[in-house]
């Protein structure tokens, strides 16, 4: 049995990057869908970042065939490096070179892709028996909104596991994992979660508080993933272990805590969520921004004239 010891830092993190992509077709035909640009940086990357702001120097990414731009990226390219460095255009090479400074990156292959839940269990070699955190390139949280951080610090003041939780409108609800809670007196954004079900029906579903994909786990939730069968969809459920977690005791890995999150946060799992993160971040940046602005506004007033 994997040893628990939830007081351990968290320094590790893992990054599921194995899935094919196929709402984007024919895009990410031969492009993995966490190299689609949000502005200009890769998805991806935007998750590394958050991960190594958090303090999370040790990054394993689970992947799988035609993935190996990823590699790539967060590796060194000494060529274009050399041509920007006798250019002297100092500010691309700085960016080209950014991703490459975040964290000591690391890569493994899911080989069969069996659901989120079978990713992970992928990681445990690499994770050793230590609290790691797992983040889904699909949502991106913004860097003035630390759900991170704050998910880490409860995770080690409390020990178990935690998720990340966001109230969404009930009729959304089928469309994530859903949890039940009650208070646990550790701060008006944390709860214990007393039952999690992946995807329920609008009607069966035990509150609006919906898992989004950040998650801090503790390592006992490898041996339940070896016994979680196949749940909704034939795949194996990060959701249907983690509600195991939340009947087992604290000293054997059990309990699992939701941190409430209220921030900003970008959907790019889908197309037009994708367009409306890309219009919204551009909107906020200062070297784009102002002229983005004015253009988007004065697209918008031609629209409504039309």
């Amino acid at each position: 049995m994997t040893t628990t010891n939830s007081r351990i830092p968290v320094t590790k993190a893992v990054v599921p990057a194995a899935g094919l992509g196929t709402r984007f077709l024919p895009a990410t035909k031969a492009t993995p869908k966490e190299m689609l640009p949000v502005v200009d940086k890769p998805a991806i990357q935007y998750v590394v970042e958050e991960a190594a702001a958090a303090g999370l120097s040790d990054i394993l990414m689970v992947t799988g065939r035609n993935k190996r731009a990823l590699e790539d990226h967060f590796d060194r390219a000494y060529e274009l490096e050399e041509l920007l460095a006798r250019k002297g255009d100092e500010d691309r090479l700085r960016r080209v070179r950014e991703s490459v400074d975040l964290a000591n990156m690391h890569y493994v292959r899911q080989g069969d892709p069996k659901g989120l839940g079978h990713a992970v269990s992928v990681a445990e070699q690499h994770v050793a028996g230590q609290p790691f955190a797992v983040l889904l390139g699909d949502d991106l949280i913004d860097p003035r909104d630390p759900l991170l951080a704050r998910m880490i610090e409860v995770q080690q003041e409390l020990g178990g596991s935690v998720v990340a939780l966001m109230e969404v409108d009930p009729s959304q609800i089928h469309l994530y994992g859903c949890a039940a809670v009650k208070p646990n007196g550790f701060g008006e954004d944390v709860f214990q979660v007393t039952d999690l079900v992946e995807k329920p029906d609008t009607a069966d579903a035990p509150s609006n508080y919906a898992v989004i994909g950040r998650y801090v786990l503790d390592p006992s939730v490898f041996d339940v993933l070896r016994e979680t069968k196949p749940g909704r969809g034939g795949e194996i459920q990060l959701t249907d272990a983690l509600r195991e977690l939340t009947t087992r005791s604290p000293e054997t890995g059990g309990q699992v805590h939701g941190v409430l999150f209220k921030g900003r946060r970008y959907d790019t799992g889908d197309r037009a969520d994708y367009l409306r993160a890309i219009v919204r971040l551009a909107s906020e940046r200062e070297d784009l921004g102002p002229e983005f602005r004015s253009w988007l506004r004065e697209f918008v007033a031609s629209e409504l004239q039309d």
